[in-house]
């Protein structure tokens, strides 16, 4: 039998504690890997929307901590449309609503502004400039609700005709609707505010020279966002999920990592005479360490292994059926590699101690023992 042979062999005498083990670890990688899925979707549903129609940067108001309470007046685009350097500036008011018990965007804009925003239609036409029951819908969230040209949606309190379906590449922006900017002020009863401003510049204008002189010429009543960065210190939310997931992942690394440690010294315990039995014929200590730390080792592994799966399934059906199209999991391999290395630590960590006192056992008190 070989010595991977026997640490397998070893770890399943018990399949109860053994199993036991392996699922309460993996508990907490599935919860660090649901966790990191739903950050990096939302940061790169959040970058997409500020780099939305290949604007350069965006404007919000200042010390709001989202889009949709952001709050512009609206001659303020015109205003930064005539700054030197500036090619053109979109207004887009947006809000929140709910179709189907699920979240859903609503955004305003000029129909003569759509190009500028890269709304792409792809089926039938735009909305009627300063039409009050016409919208046209993202491609994903036409899929999701089942819904075509010429089919009615009713937005809040209003029973809009689709006019058209439109792609623009952004998942939160394909997943929501667009309607003429008046329309939506007169029903959010927001006259003249936009939420956002997105701006494109000149090919030789200064990034930064603009931005600055925006700020400075409006303090404390707009804030400029270039990059993901940017947004983090206005709107602290990622920031917090980030937070959160490196708490859960300290958390499980501390649980986890007492699971192992009382199921490898019961494991030990139960193994102290056939430990001393190996000691006597000629097995050194190091060799009993490995096969301590290989088990588990093994375990954690398992476990970080079927955590990756279980928090895989968990965010696509929780997304799937209460935010579809509204976030979308990002997979990436640094997410998958830290789980790995997570579950590792545990087990690296876990395992030492009951491998260090396996290894220590004087081998005639263990051949004595009962």
């Amino acid at each position: 039998m070989s010595f991977f042979s026997l640490i397998v062999k070893n770890l399943f005498r018990n399949k109860t504690r053994t199993i036991l083990a392996i699922l309460g670890i993996s508990i907490g990688i599935a919860t660090i890997v649901a966790l990191g899925l739903v950050t990096d979707g939302l940061k790169a549903s959040t970058e997409s929307t500020l780099k939305a129609g290949g604007s350069d940067f965006t404007i919000t108001q200042s010390n709001k901590p989202g889009f949709a309470t952001s709050e512009i007046d609206e001659k303020r685009v015109d205003e930064i449309k005539s700054i030197n350097g500036v090619n053109d500036a979109v207004g887009v008011l947006i809000t929140m609503y709910n179709v189907d018990n699920n979240p859903f965007v609503v955004m305003g804009i000029r129909r003569d502004k759509l190009s500028i925003g890269k709304i792409e239609i792809i089926e039938g036409r735009p909305f009627s400039p300063d039409s009050e029951d016409e919208v046209i819908l993202g491609k994903r969230a036409s899929q999701n609700l089942q819904k075509k040209v010429g089919d009615k949606i009713k937005l809040l309190g209003r029973e809009f005709t689709i006019t058209g379906i439109y792609e623009t590449g952004s998942m939160w922006e394909d997943g929501g609707a667009f309607m003429a900017l008046k329309t939506l002020q007169n029903l959010t009863k927001k006259d003249n505010i936009v939420s956002m401003i997105f701006v494109k510049l000149n090919n030789n204008a200064e990034l930064n020279d603009i931005t600055g002189e925006i700020e400075n010429k409006y303090p404390d009543e707009l804030t400029t966002i270039k990059s993901l960065e940017e947004f983090n210190k206005v709107n602290k939310g990622l920031d917090a999920i980030d937070t959160a997931s490196w708490a859960i992942s300290l958390l499980a690394i501390i649980i986890g990592g007492i699971g192992v440690v009382n199921t490898m010294i019961m494991s030990v315990f139960e193994r102290t005479r056939e430990i001393g039995v190996l000691k006597a014929v000629g097995w050194r200590d190091r060799r009993i360490l490995a096969m301590i730390m290989g088990e588990s080792v093994l375990i954690t592994i398992l476990a970080g292994m079927i955590g990756i799966v279980i928090g895989v399934l968990a965010v696509e059906l929780i997304l799937s059926s209460v935010t579809e199209g509204f976030v979308e999991p990002v997979y990436t391999v640094g997410l998958f590699l830290r789980a790995i290395f997570i579950a590792l630590f545990v087990g690296v960590v876990g395992g030492f101690y009951p491998a260090y006192r396996a290894s220590k056992l004087p081998p005639t008190e263990a051949l004595r023992y009962e």
